[in-house]
């Protein structure tokens, strides 16, 4: 392996190591067979495109956490509380995909952040990080296949009494069980993933652009009906901020301190929704020349958190009293989304139904992604020999077949909601992946530092990174903390007088502890095993390795080769001017690139 040269053999600032020199001196190390492709027998293979890097950006694992745990934070925050708490949440989030986006445009390897923690940390940060955000996205899946239960039995219930104008509650006796349901999904999610990154990719472009016009069309349509455009032409306005109130006063405690605690606890339900955003840097192992394609997705990121997540919330405070009884997930199975009810409180009769059908859209393509993003960290991790070998195995196509069936064997955790009641079981989840998330945003800004620390110390100027932001290291600073904070206070409710709940401790709490025990447990064994335990120094972190094969996959996007892939191209194209143009300016120009 080439050492990189120390901060007293170059100039005070100085271009990255992507010249030929050094990328002959790294072609030297991947014939040596050091580099993470050296064997050629465990392998990924890049096949997503431009296209469906974008949309996975964009539209990517956003599934059920915005359309149903929005109902509980709406319910505890109110229409100001729930808005300002996703407002917090977005700028943590994107304070992490930009320092995400640094590292992994320059490094896009197999394991993303994973092997990035393992280059800049310490092996035993990358072990930490890399086996509790396999954890995370291993228990996401069941609570997207419990939330998609949720709906269809929402569905199902609305049919049979559809000529009521409101349902406040629906409780059970549905045709169908819920393991059916459970079942049905599942089969689509493995099936998707079995076929390879390249039928993932497709479908997820699809799924996510099902979800990017379904979003926009619900915001238009929220804008429509709090006009009074909707069937009872009822002009609602900000009626329910006023009544019953902007805020909600938390567990009855009067003034400014109940409804502090009524937004502080919004803040774990926004942070379910949020986490995903990071899932391109798993997928920039099997990115197609990622060096112009991910530094793209990064940019696009405040599309989602604008568009998405602060538009959705600003149209359900609008549209849905914090009162309203069909807001409590605890119910059981008569759970619903609170679109959905801004839209039956209106008036529409048929519309409920059409919108369940594309929320189901959502947590086929969001189970996809959890499956495809917890597969590709336990390869990840075996690449970074923190996990078995045997989760190297793939097949020819590329497809990490072992990884991949052994994370879908955890996804029957999901039937635990056919007694249990589906929406409470999603509320479980949705504590424990939260914190787990955040742990992991936590992580990837701590590697960041390091990362940024190495580039200062070794003289390279960022400036000629592939994607770089003005805004660091205190975005990084500032994501990191918040995220800490977030996680120490995730379960603070369960300590007020007579509020203790065990299952609210143990799922907000858990994630939290495992991780300084990961890492302490993973530090005494390499010690054990007379490794070193300290950190690397700055001037001698690494940025030279797999620079390589980086380059060599880095190339002009060709033109389309036909009618078909010229047709997708331009619907790209559209796609991403109309959510820039309903964001910033109604006149500008159409360019993927940008």
């Amino acid at each position: 392996m080439s050492e990189p040269k120390t901060m007293s053999e170059k100039p005070e600032s100085q271009a990255l190591p992507s010249d030929k020199a050094i990328v002959e001196d790294a072609s030297l190390d991947a014939e040596s067979g050091s580099q993470y492709k050296g064997t050629g027998e465990h392998k990924l293979v890049r096949q997503l495109k431009n296209r469906h890097i974008a949309m996975i950006s964009i539209g990517g694992v956003i599934g059920t956490g915005l359309f149903l745990s929005t109902a509980t934070s709406l319910r505890f925050g109110g229409p100001v509380g729930i808005l300002l708490g996703y407002l917090a949440v977005g700028s943590i989030t994107y304070s992490v995909m930009i320092s995400l986006g640094e590292m992994i445009a320059y490094l896009p390897i197999p394991g993303g952040h994973i092997k990035l923690a393992e280059r800049f940390v310490d092996p035993a940060f990358s072990f930490t990080m890399g086996w509790n955000y396999w954890y995370n996205w291993t228990i996401v899946l069941p609570a997207e296949l419990s939330a998609a239960a949720v709906l269809i039995n929402y569905c199902q219930s609305f049919t049979s009494v559809r000529k009521s104008i409101y349902v406040t509650s629906l409780k059970g006796n549905h045709s169908v069980n819920n393991a059916a349901w459970i079942t049905i999904i599942l089969i689509v999610v493995i099936g998707i993933n079995m076929l390879g990154a390249g039928v993932y990719g497709e479908a997820e472009f699809v799924f996510a652009s099902i979800k990017v016009i379904t979003i926009t069309g619900l915001i238009i349509l929220g804008i429509v009906l709090d006009l009074g455009g909707g069937p009872n032409h009822d002009r609602i306005g900000f009626r329910y901020w006023k009544h019953p109130g902007p805020f909600v006063q938390f567990n009855n405690i009067p003034g400014v301190k109940g409804r502090f605690l009524g937004w502080w606890q919004v803040m774990t339900q926004a942070a379910f929704s949020y986490i995903g955003t990071e899932i391109v840097a798993i997928a920039a192992g099997e990115a197609k020349n990622p060096r112009r394609n991910l530094p793209k997705a990064i940019r696009r990121v405040y599309i989602r958190i604008l568009l998405f997540y602060i538009g959705g919330v600003t149209i359900i405070g609008l549209l849905v009293p914090s009162n309203d009884k069909g807001l409590n997930l605890g119910d059981g199975t008569a759970a619903s989304s609170p679109f959905v009810i801004a839209i039956q409180r209106s008036g529409i009769k048929a519309l409920p139904s059409i919108i369940n059908a594309c929320l189901l859209t959502s947590a086929w393509s969001a189970g996809s992604s959890d499956l495809y993003t917890s597969s590709r960290a336990l390869y990840g991790l075996a690449a970074a020999g923190n996990a078995p070998r045997i989760f190297l195995k793939t097949l020819r196509n590329g497809l990490p077949i072992a990884s991949l069936l052994f994370c879908s064997a955890f996804s029957c955790l999901a039937y635990m909601g056919v007694k249990s009641g589906s929406g409470k079981v999603f509320g479980w989840f949705a504590n424990m992946t939260s914190v787990a998330g955040l742990m992991t945003w936590f992580g990837i800004c701590v590697t960041y530092l390091r990362f940024y620390a190495g580039m200062k110390a070794q003289g390279y100027d960022r400036k000629h990174l592939p994607f770089a932001s003005s805004l660091q290291p205190y975005a990084a600073w500032y994501a990191m903390c918040f995220c800490l904070l977030i996680c120490f206070f995730s379960g603070w409710s369960v300590f007020l007088s007579g509020q203790w709940v065990v299952s609210t401790f143990v799922t907000n709490y858990l994630p939290l502890i495992l991780f300084p025990i990961l890492y302490a447990g993973s530090k005494f064994y390499y010690w054990r095993n007379g490794k070193s335990v300290a950190w690397q120094r700055p001037e001698d972190l690494d940025f030279v390795t797999d620079i390589a094969e980086i380059e060599a996959d880095s190339y002009d996007d060709p033109p389309p080769r036909n009618k078909f892939e010229a047709f997708w191209a331009w619907l790209v194209c559209v796609s991403l001017s109309l959510c820039r143009s309903s964001l910033l300016s109604p006149r500008r120009r159409c360019n993927p690139d940008k």
